[in-house]
Formats: C-alpha cells, sequence, structure tokens
C-alpha cells in the first residue's frame, strides 16, 4: 500500500522537515520549559504559594474580610482556599483593566489571615506571570491571534511528519533487513557504523521510533486549543455530545425568591436584607465549602461568587496533579440549599479522556512524572529535529545543503496495479482532501506542496535535454 507512495512521502517529510520544523523547534522548546514551570514556580513564587504559620487557619471569610480591608470597593469573584498545611488562599477581585482569562489574585496566610501579595494570574489553572508568559510563547510568540498560527501549523504538522518519518524509516529497515539478517527488535536501536551522514540518518531514524506516540498524542491535544481546527474539534464534539458538561448556575424560582429576584418584578421588603448582598455570601462562605465537601467535591476547590442575585455559588475541584476528577456543586448562597450537582463520573467518556488528556498534555496530570516525561520527549524531539537538518546539509557538497529526494513513479505504479489497489488510493486521497479540511494549516500548505510540486515536475519533464 505505501511503497508506490514512498517517494513522495520522502519528499513531502524532507520538504516538511526543512520548511515547518523551525515551528516545531520553538513549539517544541517553549513546551519544554512550560513542562518546567509549575516546579519553577514553587521557588520563584515561594513567598506567596507557601505559609509557615502554625496553628489552625483563619475561617474562609475571615480571609476574605482581610483583604476587603486593604482593597476598598473590590468585587470578589472567587476564592480558592488552602486545603493543607502550608498552602495559601487565593482570593480572586474583579479587575476590568485586565484581559481575557486574566485575575487579579490576592494571596492569604490562612494561619494569620495575612495579605502575602499580589499578582495576575491567567487561565483556570492560575498560573503565575512565569508560566504566563511561557505559556504566550508556545501558544503565540507572544504576537496574540497572528501568532497563533505559528502553534497550529506546528500542531497540525507534527503528526504528519512523525507518520511520515515512521513509514520511511520501518521501509530503510525493511532494506537494511534483507541485506544483513537483522531481527526485528533492531528497529528502534542507533546502528552506529557507516558515514556520518548515515549515523546522523540511524540516530534520527530509530529515536525518532520512539517518540511517535507521544508527538502524535501531542499534536492531537494541541489542536484542541488551536484557532481554525480547534473550532471544528468543539463543533465535532459538540455534534457527537463529547463536550464538558455545564454546571446550572440559574436558580430555580422557588430559591430566586430568596435572594430577592422576584420574577414578577416586585421589590424586596425594606426590612429584610438582601441576601445575595456580597458581605452575606462571603460570610457563608465556610459553611458552603462544607457542603460541598459533603457532596463529593472534596481536596482544593475553587468557590465562585455569583454576580447574579438570581445565581448561585458554585463549588468546582481544581486542577491538581494525580487528581482525575472535577466535580462541582451549585448552592443556594441563603438558604444554603445544594441547587444542582455535576460529578465527573456523570460526565462521557470521551469529554472525561479529552479532560485527562488536556492535563496531561500541560504536564499536570501526573505531576512530576508527567512533567519529566514531557521534558525527556522535547530533549529528544530536538535532537531529532538538530540531526535532520545535518542530514540535510550532509546530503551535498561540502559547503551547501543537498538536494530534494527526486520525484518517484508513483503514479505509474499505481495506474498498471489492481483495481484494489486503486480504490484504496482513492480512499486515501478522499481521507486526505477530509482531514485538511478539517485541519486547514495542513490541508492549504500541502495542497500548494502538491500542486506546486506536480507544475514544476512537468516544467522539468518538459525541458529539453541538453
Amino acid at each position: 500500500m505505501f511503497r508506490p507512495l514512498l517517494p513522495l512521502i520522502r519528499r513531502l517529510h524532507f520538504y516538511a522537515g526543512i520548511l515547518i520544523a523551525p515551528f516545531l523547534l520553538v513549539a517544541t522548546v517553549s513546551g519544554g520549559l512550560y513542562a518546567l514551570a509549575p516546579t519553577a514556580e514553587q521557588f520563584v513564587y515561594r513567598d506567596l504559594l507557601h505559609s509557615d504559620s502554625a496553628g489552625p487557619p483563619h475561617t474562609i471569610a475571615d480571609q476574605v474580610a482581610a483583604v476587603r480591608a486593604t482593597h476598598d470597593a473590590v468585587t470578589v469573584t472567587a476564592v480558592d482556599a488552602a486545603a493543607a498545611p502550608g498552602q495559601t488562599t487565593r482570593v480572586y477581585l474583579a479587575d476590568d483593566s485586565l484581559g481575557d482569562s486574566q485575575r487579579r489574585t490576592v494571596f492569604v496566610d490562612p494561619g494569620s489571615a495575612r495579605i502575602l501579595g499580589e499578582t495576575v494570574t491567567y487561565g483556570s489553572n492560575g498560573a503565575l506571570p512565569l508560566r504566563t508568559w511561557i505559556d504566550h510563547l508556545h501558544r503565540d510568540l507572544h504576537l496574540g491571534d497572528a501568532g497563533r498560527l505559528y502553534s497550529e501549523t506546528a500542531a497540525s504538522w507534527l503528526w504528519v511528519v512523525a507518520l511520515g518519518g515512521l513509514v520511511l524509516w520501518i521501509a530503510r529497515f525493511r532494506t537494511r533487513r534483507r541485506n544483513t539478517g537483522e531481527s526485528w527488535w533492531r528497529v528502534g536501536t542507533v546502528a552506529r557504523s557507516g558515514t556520518r551522514r548515515t549515523r546522523t540518518l540511524n540516530w534520527h531514524g530509530a529515536v525518532g521510533l520512539w517518540l511517535v506516540v507521544g508527538l502524535v498524542f501531542l499534536s492531537a491535544t494541541g489542536l484542541t486549543w488551536s484557532r481554525y481546527a480547534g473550532e471544528n474539534i468543539a463543533e465535532l464534539r459538540s455534534q457527537l455530545s463529547w463536550q464538558r458538561p455545564s454546571l446550572p448556575t440559574v436558580l430555580p424560582v422557588a430559591h430566586q425568591h430568596h435572594t430577592g429576584a422576584h420574577p414578577g418584578g416586585e421589590a424586596p421588603t425594606p426590612s429584610a436584607p438582601t441576601p445575595s448582598a456580597p458581605t452575606i455570601v462571603e460570610d457563608r462562605l465556610d459553611a458552603i465549602t462544607t457542603i460541598a465537601r459533603d457532596h463529593g467535591v472534596d481536596g482544593r476547590v475553587e468557590i465562585s461568587l455569583p454576580t447574579d442575585p438570581s445565581d448561585a455559588v458554585t463549588v468546582t475541584q481544581t486542577r491538581l496533579p494525580w487528581r482525575y476528577s472535577s466535580n462541582a456543586v451549585a448552592i443556594d448562597p441563603t438558604t444554603l440549599a445544594v441547587t444542582a450537582e455535576l460529578p465527573f463520573a456523570s460526565w462521557s467518556w470521551p469529554a472525561k479522556l479529552t479532560d485527562w488528556a488536556i492535563q496531561l498534555h500541560m504536564g499536570i496530570l501526573f505531576g512530576w512524572v508527567s512533567a519529566l516525561a514531557l521534558v525527556i520527549l522535547a530533549a529528544a524531539l530536538t535532537t531529532v529535529i538538530v540531526r535532520g537538518y545535518l542530514m540535510w546539509w550532509r546530503r551535498g557538497p561540502a559547503t551547501r545543503p543537498g538536494r530534494a529526494p527526486s520525484r518517484g513513479t508513483w503514479r505509474t505504479a499505481v495506474a498498471s496495479s489492481g483495481w484494489g489497489t486503486r480504490l484504496g488510493f482513492a480512499a486515501l486521497v478522499a481521507t486526505t482532501a477530509a482531514v485538511g479540511w478539517f485541519v486547514p494549516l495542513l490541508g492549504i500548505p500541502l495542497a500548494a506542496f502538491l500542486v506546486g510540486d506536480a507544475l514544476i515536475g512537468r516544467v522539468r519533464d518538459r525541458s529539453p535535454v541538453r
């Protein structure tokens, strides 16, 4: 099946390696740094993340009150309370001057209710400035939406380059095996004999073989964050009901009467306090947290305060290493009744697998184990990319890089083959077109390459021989 296509795969792998590898290299290095960022945060921001106070912690309400005492007229949007000794509490404040996914965050020592400092955090994982800077480098080179084209291009082509290299390496090893009688288990070992270019090729192919599964995984999960392919993936997940379910936050009508949000428009009695006032909700944060823990939302959680009196307080488990669930509940801040629950067990399996895959891509799921694996993967891929360029240079004369692999006769081979093979190639072409449409930054460059390469080949074939 693949043998007639080997010349095209080899040529495509060559050009993709030359033109796409710079994007891959930047994404690889920045991704490796991002995997190390959570560990680095523990040292760089130790004064914000760690508490040395002894004794029982203050209530969550007291800690929020301490923030209010030093921040006039603030709106508290959420609280991420410390759940173990040595941790600090994060109190998130509304700040219209910040960008999307950014939050003004105040860090509180639970033991003394003392303000340790504040900074801007980013995303649902609460990334601090160092990790945020690396994240944007990895995502868009700090160029905004235009820069996201680089990361989407890298993610779109990574799996193609990896699988194309796998096909070429296995085909090359089969030829070598026929000549030398080597066992198949040596396909993943680096042969150190031969010329410098041969030794470089052996490393490039053998190490690349070990990385294929990880590279395809990073490519697939990376595309979920992309702009164009990401929108298609989100639409597909929605159509198949694979998306992450949402927790209902609007209070039932019966509960809205308690909060002063009367559906008939009548105002609450003047003598009654407004239960949805921020201070009333904040005073009940400890009771809300206790109720949430009784309903399976345990460990470290984020408590989101409502901005609308008809909404409930939501309590959600935060993403932490070795945590595989994300339970959530909605609680009426006035009656303290649970109005909705969203246990992780109720998620569909595709939604669960997607959530775990995203955490694994970020190096969070298994803590330092997954982070170390990503760093090793990044280091190995860097050597494969660098050796790929060395192979290109050593392919030609000493003063310049070599030419691209010559075109093959795959069209002739297909034309002379049986109907079964032709139908197989037709299916392959249709699948490639569908994938190219679904992943535009793969499809558009691939179409340009195939058309351009075919035109160049036709022009050269018609050129008179001198």
